[in-house]
């Protein structure tokens, strides 16, 4: 487990001020605010601390209302909505300099069998013969308007592998494609919890990282490293189907049906490497050409 990789479990790892009430802190991100998926992750763990821990978390939905300040501490404060026999709903407030930035609902659910079937898995290449971020982003310095952002990306991302199997939004600038991508994913380095929740607080935060890059694809942008669209995420809503372990080789695979008034969606599947489907995800975003 490297360096970074601790840092992101030290940040998912709480701080409880009052009932009901958890405090966070920000890494430094790519740009002047807070990474969402951070904002999300750690929203689940607040809403995962007040839960019986036989029941896991099945489903998120939340928004993004204002910009996070990564240099002051976020306020989560969780209200119970319900406690039934078989699901629990909590909701969650995320609180910066007296303001509400960031609202989620969660469902947990006990476990119990039930029907089982799912679609399949698309095909990919093993994440093993792709090359790491480290490996890869230093071939598309010249595209990026800042050449520093090269090291920025590969910083922010070094508690994760992340592997592209198709081209990202940066090596097809100018040139429309297929509006599909594929990363793999996993944390950098082992885990020894076996805590479903951690696991699932880690994949949120990383399902924030790339989910629009098939927006971009389509209309062959590059994104905000390069300076040819501005956004942000506006919604982002998960379900989580079955088991998984985030330290384990997962399939991101995300396509965009749609893009129009300044807004584009995404949608996705994350596949274990065995071809169990794990998680389903959604998000729309804010993604707009700069003005001249």
């Amino acid at each position: 487990m490297n360096e970074a990789l601790t840092t992101l479990l030290d940040l998912l790892d709480l701080e409880q001020i009052e009932e009901n009430i958890f405090r966070g802190t920000s890494r430094s991100a790519l740009v002047p605010r807070v990474f969402g998926g951070q904002v999300a992750a750690q929203a689940l763990v607040a809403a995962g601390r007040t839960v019986p821990e036989d029941r896991t978390a099945h489903s998120l939905h939340s928004y993004f209302l204002r910009a996070g300040d990564p240099g002051a501490p976020i306020v989560y404060a969780v209200d119970r909505i319900r406690d039934g026999r078989s699901f629990t709903t909590r909701r969650v407030v995320a609180v910066q300099h007296g303001q509400p930035i960031f609202h989620l609902s969660a469902s947990f659910q006990t476990y119990e069998e039930g029907l089982d079937h799912q679609a399949a898995m698309p095909d990919a290449p093993d994440p093993e013969s792709l090359p790491t971020a480290a490996e890869a982003l230093p071939a598309y310095r010249e595209v990026f308007r800042d050449p520093g952002t090269v090291e920025r990306l590969i910083e922010a991302r070094d508690a994760v592998d992340l592997r592209y199997a198709t081209v990202p939004p940066w090596g097809s600038v100018g040139k429309p494609v297929e509006p599909r991508s594929q990363v793999w994913f996993r944390t950098a380095g082992k885990l020894e919890s076996d805590d479903a929740l951690l696991h699932t607080c880690l994949a949120t935060y990383v399902s924030d990282m790339t989910l629009l890059d098939s927006v971009l694809l389509a209309h062959g942008r590059g994104g905000w490293a390069v300076g040819d669209v501005v956004g942000a995420s506006l919604d982002h809503a998960m379900w989580f189907h079955r088991p998984f372990r985030a330290d384990e080789w997962l399939l991101y695979d995300q396509e965009s049906p749609s893009a129009a008034a300044g807004r584009g969606l995404g949608q996705a599947r994350i596949w274990t490497q065995d071809g169990r489907l794990a998680v389903t995800v959604i998000q729309e975003g804010v993604v707009r050409v700069p003005r001249a």
